[in-house]
């Protein structure tokens, strides 16, 4: 068996430097705070926890005794300007590579440009970064993605757009990205970021990998850097992630003849040693022979500690606890406390005899020669693992919401509870978090606190992207004339907003209603579910105008069926003018009355006839539908009155007698 260490293995300069600038100042007797773990090693984690060294989420957590160091990956420009304001004392630990990413976006994004970065968006490095740019800026982790933002990105060509890396990201893949980047836009102007030990660590480990039958990569599993060795590793050859020496077995190294090591950034050199050392013996002891006697009283004599996890096999079950073989010399048994959190589960619905399960120990008592396990502590723990996972893919998970707390609720999956705060709970602010209880809820990890085994989870991230795809499906396939049924999201002075299903569109306020409104609450409210047609569309600046008013409603149509000339019609005053007055037909239907047609005698003032509010008979002389125009006459009403009334006389007279002009005026 041949063993060869990449040359690259271990600590870069910018994590080197950070960590060294800790144990300084823990030797120098300060009291040191870093924003964040310093590194992404929980071993060199932990050692730092144990000499005092504390890890806070924000600028507001620290005492005024503390100082701060502020990690290789850098922070956001907001971060320094809490710092300063809080009166904070800090180190910046920022690597040289990282701050010069920082300077580039901080120049470009303040001259107007637009950004695009390459890299996990939910990584530390490229939070910071895009809190560096002081206009637009988009991350993207693969040409997929980067294709995907070429319609939202296109507006933005006018300014310039500049494209920069996450110092780990892959080389190959930012090649292709590269050219993917300059087909999209002739004006791009482009900074190869990323850090060159990277570079030369992740080339040396795919040489290597090329000649090993295994790959051994050293490193925290939530390591940006190590991920990316053990999936370029994995292209060649069988590939093993682990974080101590602890994680080697036998069984793992013996079958393979060549052995390379590699370790990422954040692993430190002790580790590397400790590695290597415990492959040597392994391979030391390889040729020794062991017989079924030592084998098994290597197996009894297996030390149990608190926290270690083991296998166990159900021998009994008892309705307190049910009793274990753990292959140790101490009879194992497991509470019912222990097995569930279901008060009312019964042992024997969970587990049967003869099942074999995966423990945790609590307490080993030597002098009675018992080991107590938990099942639930170990589901709990697998269950972070499921998160962890989660989170470095990025994957959505289903959960429950169990409780309201200060800041935010507590959503159960894998058995694990995750914090989601009051602002990530939902897709829209919400007043009273007690109405999301017992609801089931989808979500994202957007962060994880490995040292204390938290994580923080998002709702609104899923909803963000649920809205984000059905937005671009919305804008693929819609087109005028097309219905859909929306909710009434908001009210303004000229119109009311709908929610499509990812995308919003305006009903302008004189497309509510066939009648003059002054507010559209006069139509509708926000959370009615409403039916709109697609009016007009503006692709280029997804801006979206509906219709709601139907067409069989159009009062002009209505009267068109009903009215025609000559026909008497009763309406009201309207309003008056100078030159007559207007009257309503039907609601939404104007008729004039000119002031030569108000009375049969001269009208000089429209007001000393008519008032507003007043209802009247007239008549319909004329009609012009394409411009929208009535005529209406009250005088011919009043002539047909005086004629009828004078027929009427003439009728009542003695046979010869006629009633002359003078008579009439006379009386």
């Amino acid at each position: 068996m041949q063993i060869t260490v990449a040359k690259s293995a271990g600590f870069c300069f910018g994590v080197d430097r950070a960590v060294e600038l800790v144990y300084q100042l823990v030797n120098e007797g300060e009291r040191v705070c870093t924003l964040g773990p310093i590194i992404h090693n929980p071993q060199v984690v932990d050692d730092l926890i144990q000499k005092g060294v504390r890890i806070l989420d924000a600028p507001e957590e620290a005492d005024p005794e503390d100082m701060v160091v502020i990690r290789s990956h850098g922070v956001a420009a907001d971060t320094y300007d809490k710092l300063n304001a809080l009166g904070v004392r800090y180190r910046d630990a920022t690597c040289p590579f990282v701050a010069k990413i920082h300077r580039i976006v901080s120049e470009e994004s303040a001259a107007g440009k637009l950004v695009l970065i390459a890299g996990d968006e939910t990584h530390p490095e490229v939070t910071a970064i895009q809190g560096h740019c002081q206009g637009p800026s988009f991350v993207f982790k693969n040409e997929q993605e980067l294709k995907s933002l070429q319609k939202t990105v296109e507006k933005f060509v006018k300014s310039g757009i500049i494209m920069v890396s996450q110092t780990t990201f892959n080389k190959t893949l930012w090649e292709s990205c590269e050219e993917i980047a300059k087909n999209l836009y002739t004006n791009i102007k482009i900074f190869d970021t990323i850090c060159n030990a990277t570079h030369e660590r992740q080339s040396e480990a795919v040489q290597l990998a090329r000649q090993s039958d295994l790959m051994i990569v050293i490193g925290g599993r939530h390591s940006s850097n190590t991920a990316k060795l053990f999936e370029v590793c994995s292209r060649y050859c069988k590939t093993v992630l682990i974080e101590t020496k602890d994680e080697l077995t036998r069984d793992m190294l013996l079958p393979c003849g060549n052995i390379g090591v590699t370790a990422g950034a954040s692993t430190p050199a002790y580790i590397i040693k400790e590695v290597l050392k415990t492959m040597s013996e392994i391979v030391k002891n390889n040729d020794e022979e062991l017989n079924f006697a030592e084998l098994l009283e290597q197996s009894l004599n297996e030390k149990l500690y608190t926290g270690k996890r083991v296998k166990g096999i159900v021998t009994s079950i008892a309705p307190s606890e049910i009793q274990v073989d753990v292959g140790a010399k101490q009879a194992g048994f497991v509470p019912v406390s222990e097995l569930t959190d279901d008060p009312n589960a019964k042992p024997e619905d969970i587990v049967n005899k003869g099942d074999e399960i995966d423990l945790i120990v609590l307490k080993v008592n030597d002098q009675e020669g018992t080991v107590m396990l938990s099942k639930k502590r170990c589901d709990a723990e697998a269950g972070f693992e499921a998160i962890e996972k989660a989170y470095e893919e990025g994957t959505v998970l289903d959960g429950v919401v169990t409780d309201v707390v200060r800041g935010g609720v507590l959503v159960l999956t894998n058995s694990v509870k995750v914090f989601v705060p009051a602002s990530q709970a939902a897709g829209s602010r919400v007043e009273n978090l007690e109405t999301l209880l017992k609801k089931p809820v989808q979500f994202k990890i957007i962060e994880v606190k490995e040292n204390r085994r938290r994580a923080v989870g998002s709702v609104r991230a899923v909803i963000k992207e649920q809205r984000a795809a059905a937005a671009e499906k919305f804008w693929e396939t819609v087109e005028i004339g097309q219905t859909f049924k929306g909710e009434v999201k908001s009210l303004t002075s000229f119109g009311a907003f709908v929610d499509l299903g990812g995308v919003d569109g305006l009903i302008h306020i004189t497309e509510l209603s066939w009648s003059k409104i002054k507010h559209p609450s006069e139509v509708v409210n926000v959370g009615d579910v409403v039916e709109v047609y697609v009016k007009d569309l503006d692709k280029e600046n997804k801006k979206i105008s509906l219709g709601y008013k139907k067409s069989e409603d159009n009062p002009w149509e209505k009267f068109k069926a009903e009215y025609s000339v000559g026909q008497d019609v009763h309406v009201k005053i309207v309003s008056l003018t100078q030159f007559g007055a207007f009257a309503e037909i039907i609601p939404g239907v104007d008729g004039l009355i000119h002031i030569s047609q108000i009375a049969n005698q001269h009208v000089a003032k429209v007001a000393d006839f008519l008032e507003v509010g007043q209802e009247v008979d007239a008549r319909i002389t004329e009609i012009d539908i394409e411009k929208k125009r009535i005529s209406l006459s009250i005088r011919v009403l009043l002539e047909e009155a005086q004629n009828s009334a004078e027929e009427s006389e003439k009728a009542d007279l003695p046979e010869g007698v006629e009633l002359s002009s003078d008579s009439a005026d006379a009386e």
